[in-house]
């Protein structure tokens, strides 16, 4: 095999392989299945501002899933990927998500910017951005302004076209 052929080859199995990081990340968090989720991203991930670390992001998982949904629903598409470099990516994939909380069924699309980074040879998310469209319950459209429209809260932006400079 010549090395065009061989590199075409590595970069689509790269390809392939962060697609099924994205699918597995859906499937882990609608399972609560918070070991895979934290697999997933590398030792080292950083938590909000000043923690690190899969124990850290486990504590958040776990306390965003379980207090807030009583179940989820995570479908993902539009998945475009850029190789930069061996190791690494970067990616936007939209998410249409379903949430049940409390007695409220909720629907959302947002999109995720990613980094991704290949590690002993597995790629992992460096860093997820969520930007969020809409959440609201389904019998009520959110027209207007301040689209993300959960239970109990004041309606408000959830950041979704500040990823993309020409909206």
């Amino acid at each position: 095999m010549s090395d065009a052929a061989l590199a075409r080859l590595e970069r689509l199995e790269s390809i392939e392989e962060i697609r099924q990081l994205v699918a597995r990340y859906a499937l882990a968090r609608d399972m609560r299945d918070l070991d895979a989720l934290c697999s997933l991203f590398p030792a080292d991930v950083r938590v909000g501002q000043s923690e690190r670390g899969r124990e850290a992001l486990r504590r958040w998982f776990d306390e965003t899933l379980r207090s807030q949904f009583t179940g989820t629903a995570h479908v993902t598409g539009n998945h475009l990927i850029e190789l930069r470099g061996a190791d690494r990516a970067q990616g936007v994939v939209y998410s249409r998500n379903e949430h049940e909380t409390g007695d409220e069924w909720i629907l959302m699309t947002m999109l995720y910017v990613d980094d991704y980074e290949r590690i002993d040879g597995r790629w992992l998310f460096r860093r997820r951005l969520p930007l969020y469209w809409y959440a609201a319950d389904p019998r009520r459209p959110p027209i207007g302004a301040n689209k993300m429209r959960w239970p109990d809260r004041e309606p408000y932006a959830g950041g979704y076209h500040d990823g993309n400079q020409s909206w």
